[in-house]
């Protein structure tokens, strides 16, 4: 039996994600912060909820920077949210804060003054459910161009590598929601609170090789 290791940083409801992974494929699910048993597993999962200082804080602290920089390079590993967040360059939360730097990109904030087409203010942080327009990898696989996804984040991403873009989103301006390199695949929504599409991922990611 495969197994698939959640990194448990502290941060966030864990349990959710090992939950969604359990309902839709028959791998082990371990959610741990043993660096033995993520290096032994055959696939990572790299979630992360909260303020990215915090995060970043502990991701060092643990040396998990260094753990999901080696799982990346061996295996399958699927980020989520501010796990995306934190595999960029360097983000715009708390006044400013390096990140792991895995994918070149900053985070930037929505801002305070967001509108639609209309010209009417947009509520920040995005949250909710929200169209995701796909561009071709295997994750996306089952799930219909432009099905809702469900974010919660005040913050974006903007990729620099336009290659590594597998997914836009718009919420006043369009932004990057899903990345790959190689054998990560890293997304801004939560797929574990995404009904079917999201559970549809999770099982493709259950299964993938790490091949664009």
């Amino acid at each position: 039996m495969s197994t698939i290791a959640i990194i448990d940083y502290g941060m966030g409801n864990l349990h959710s994600v090992a939950s969604a992974f359990e309902h839709v494929c028959d791998s082990k699910i371990i959610v741990t912060s043993d660096v033995a048993e993520i290096e032994a597993a055959d696939r990572v999962v790299f979630p992360g909820v909260g303020a990215i200082r915090d995060c970043m804080a502990e991701i060092r602290r643990l040396g998990m920077d260094e753990v999901v920089k080696k799982a990346v390079a061996e295996k399958p590993v699927l980020a989520i949210c501010v796990g995306m967040q934190a595999l960029m360059e360097h983000s715009e939360e708390n006044g400013g804060v390096d990140c792991i730097g895995l994918l070149p990109g900053k985070v930037k904030f929505f801002g305070d003054k967001l509108k639609d087409e209309a010209g009417e203010k947009l509520k920040v942080p995005h949250m909710g459910w929200n169209q995701v327009k796909q561009l071709d990898h295997p994750l996306w696989n089952g799930i219909e161009d432009n099905r809702r996804f469900y974010f919660v984040h005040s913050f974006y991403v903007k990729a620099e590598r336009s290659d590594e873009v597998k997914a836009t989103c718009h919420y006043g301006l369009d932004f990057d929601v899903a990345l790959s390199h190689g054998n990560l695949f890293a997304v801004q929504f939560h797929p574990e609170k995404s009904h079917t599409a999201g559970l549809q991922l999770l099982k493709n990611f259950a299964s993938w090789d790490g091949k664009a």
